[in-house]
């Protein structure tokens, strides 16, 4: 192996340090507690070599949750390949998004709720961002003919999204998540058939 070789996986190995490091932090003590002090105290690195992986807290963000969304991705396919019928497919993945919120609320917060530079439904959108759409996309089709599956993704997400974040804020009754979450799938799977538009 080069000398530049060991060099790039010497960077790498370092940038994956400083991810680790800040998602740890969040979880335990939450955002605030991530600084450049604080990481550079934690991972023994000085604060100039931080930033020559990242120029600020919010491209830190960024990567967390890039990982994050790669990461759901994963627990959904999982869930969504262990599947049996298609109305379970979608009952499946719509748990496991709940589940990964509720174990990961820091990285959840660096995917929806923290600034962020990251696009998207662009061009230039992260494959990562991509790839956990795509799942549930895939769980929609399974479920439910859509004419724009697109658009019924988009709503089954903000349907999850919202449960997700009510829960964690405590605005919504406890000891009925399961009863939420069942109805919210019912009303993807009770009417198979094309969604039409409504007229502007």
């Amino acid at each position: 192996m080069g000398i530049d070789d060991r060099r790039q996986r010497e960077r790498d190995a370092r940038r994956r340090l400083i991810i680790t490091t800040a998602r740890t932090l969040a979880e335990t003590e939450g955002w605030d507690a991530v600084t450049t002090r604080r990481l550079s105290t934690e991972i023994e690195y000085s604060q100039p070599v931080l930033y020559k992986h990242f120029a600020g807290m919010e491209q830190l963000v960024d990567a967390v949750a890039i990982d994050g969304f790669g990461e759901l991705a994963d627990v959904t396919r999982d869930a969504r390949l262990r599947a049996g019928p298609p109305n379970d497919a979608l009952a499946r993945v719509a748990h496991a998004y709940l589940d990964f919120a509720g174990a990961n609320p820091a990285v959840y917060d660096a995917m929806f709720a923290r600034a962020t530079t990251l696009r998207f439904a662009a061009p230039d959108t992260p494959p990562q961002l991509t790839a956990a759409f795509d799942e549930l996309r895939q769980a929609v089709d399974l479920a439910h003919d859509a004419q724009d599956a697109e658009a019924l993704t988009e709503v089954l997400w903000a349907a999850l999204h919202g449960l997700v974040t009510l829960g964690r804020t405590g605005r919504l009754r406890p000891g009925h998540d399961s009863d939420r979450l069942q109805l919210l799938v019912e009303q993807f799977t009770s009417r198979r058939g094309p969604v039409r538009r409504a007229k502007p």
